[in-house]
């Protein structure tokens, strides 16, 4: 069997469609909903995503500020900048770019960032919502991968699903959706004994810890639903995700490219929660 491929880009495009609606209706009753995006630094990976984040805002209706900041900026002058946006009525949703300079306590800054702007759900307010199901905003990594696993119908209700990788930004609150949504979950990671014995028996299989091919064909259970969070480089330099793509492929039920997967879905779900803020700001 050929697994049938999950297209990121074209379930992004019909999302972000959707938003372009919802962000028109709420201009024409006079307000613009809007990003800011906050960028520290010359990280060459974080200046592409910043790139997407404002290009999507731009092409999808909604406003975009976006303040660049030298490696050197204070952690104090930073703090007040935030502190700005957040008192900013034409901004609905505040992206401070990770990682920051070592200088920077990156908890101290996503704390101070107004839980109703919180649009990357990274806020412990919003994490915490989250574990009790009732979440203003959900990561927007993990939700992209629950509407992907919706937009084919897989039936998670009872479903075993493991997620490899345990961070805040993706393992976390992914293990939390699914549970939510009627799933067993097993949190694994790259220090897992045997990776594979847990994998085997799952339904579904979250791959988001960063480690080039450490899922593979033989850990797959025939029909499973395989999203690959991971973005890596091959030995071409191509970029590819924590999943062996070219043989799990022929066993897996459903499967997410990369590139072409849950990227576009990350930025589309940013979206999706900056138009929710603006929608509850103005009632």
């Amino acid at each position: 069997m050929t697994a049938t491929l999950i297209d990121g880009n074209a379930l992004a495009k019909r999302i972000r469609a959707e938003v372009a609606t919802r962000a028109a209706a709420l201009t024409a009753r006079g307000h613009q909903p809007g990003l800011a995006v906050v960028l520290v630094g010359e990280d060459p990976a974080s200046q592409v995503y910043v790139r997407n984040k404002v290009k999507a805002c731009e092409d999808n209706g909604l406003y975009s500020s976006l303040d660049r900041y030298p490696a050197d900026l204070t952690e104090s002058d930073l703090l007040a900048r935030i502190d700005e946006l957040n008192r900013d009525p034409k901004i609905n949703g505040i992206l401070v770019q990770l990682p920051l300079p070592k200088h920077i306590d990156s908890h101290k800054v996503l704390e101070a960032i107004a839980p109703e702007k919180d649009v990357d759900g990274f806020h412990v307010s919003n994490a915490g919502a989250l574990m009790t199901g009732a979440p203003l905003f959900r990561p927007c990594t993990p939700y992209g991968c629950m509407k992907m696993l919706e937009s084919v119908e897989f039936p998670l209700r009872g479903a075993v699903a493991v997620v490899i990788g345990a961070s805040n930004i993706v393992g976390k609150p992914m293990a939390m959706m699914l549970l939510q949504a009627g799933a067993t979950v097993t949190i694994c990671n790259s220090k897992t004994r045997d990776l594979a014995a847990h994998t085997r028996n799952a339904d579904v299989i979250v791959a988001a810890v960063g480690k080039r091919n450490i899922v593979t064909a033989d850990m797959v259970k025939p029909g499973a639903a395989v999203i690959d969070v991971g973005m890596n480089r091959d030995d071409q330099g191509k970029l590819c995700g924590d999943v062996d793509f070219q043989g799990v492929k022929d066993v897996a039920g459903f499967i997410t490219p990369v590139p072409g997967g849950v990227g576009p879905m990350t930025i589309t779900m940013l979206l999706v929660n900056t138009i929710e803020a603006a929608e509850r700001a103005l009632g």
